[in-house]
């Protein structure tokens, strides 16, 4: 009875602005700690989209993403759907890649990216925010190639656009610096196409909260963004 509550706390309602990012963390997690063990079939999508409630198409970007990090495999025709692997990653090894020095790094960068974008929104002037908006079309070009390296320059040119927005060298420094460390972190995970393009799709909402100085809604969309990451990198590894 106990392992089945479990279990049925996996395909529990998603209740957060994020739902593609915590439905990934949500059945990474149950993959890696046991709780759907090594080839399970999970519900068919429409039944685990309506479990979960969320969209088909928000349940596919997330299944697509466990897929190419090695947690789930999908076959095709009679006696096919979404399985566990085989060998799927381990909870221990998760906890070891993610570990304190990733959660500092990850508190690290809510207060760097937060308080850039919060200034950015009282000082950035038109012609940095146009650099933002050129960097938002970059990335929208490369979402869908095959090497996520092109994406991944233009995310991080973008983050640190946001810290020369708010005008400040020190904090241009430390933004610099945290993306750095971030960047060996996302490399440990998958980025299918329509993880990037939900991604920018924030990017560029945020470049019209800081035209419109809605300081409180842009360090509000911010702090979604960054938790998105969290949510994949918890859900991957």
């Amino acid at each position: 009875m106990e392992r089945d509550a479990v279990l049925e706390s996996v395909f529990t309602p998603v209740r957060t602005p994020s739902t593609f990012e915590e439905t990934v963390e949500r059945l990474g997690t149950a993959i890696r700690a046991g709780i759907l063990p090594a080839g399970s079939r999970l519900p068919a999508e429409r039944a685990l989209a309506d479990q979960l409630g969320i969209s088909r198409s928000t349940l596919r970007q997330a299944l697509t993403a466990l897929v190419q990090s090695g947690h789930l495999t999908a076959t095709r025709g009679r006696g096919g759907g979404t399985f566990v692997t085989e060998t799927p990653p381990l909870t221990e090894l998760g906890a070891q890649r993610l570990g304190d020095d990733a959660r500092a790094v990850f508190d690290l960068r809510v207060a760097i990216e937060t308080g850039a974008t919060m200034l950015a929104a009282e000082r950035a002037e038109p012609e940095a925010l146009d650099r933002l908006d050129e960097l938002v079309a970059r990335m929208a070009e490369v979402a869908d190639a095959v090497d996520f390296g092109d994406y991944r320059r233009a995310d991080i040119r973008f983050h640190i656009g946001i810290a020369e927005a708010a005008s400040s060298p020190r904090l241009l420094n430390a933004m610099t610096e945290v993306q750095g460390q971030m960047s060996g972190l996302i490399t440990l995970i998958a980025h299918p196409p329509q993880v990037l393009t939900h991604s920018n799709d924030q990017h560029r909402r945020l470049v019209r909260l800081l035209r419109r100085r809605d300081r409180t809604r842009a360090v509000e969309l911010m702090r979604e963004h960054l938790e998105g990451t969290e949510h994949i990198l918890a859900g991957l590894i």
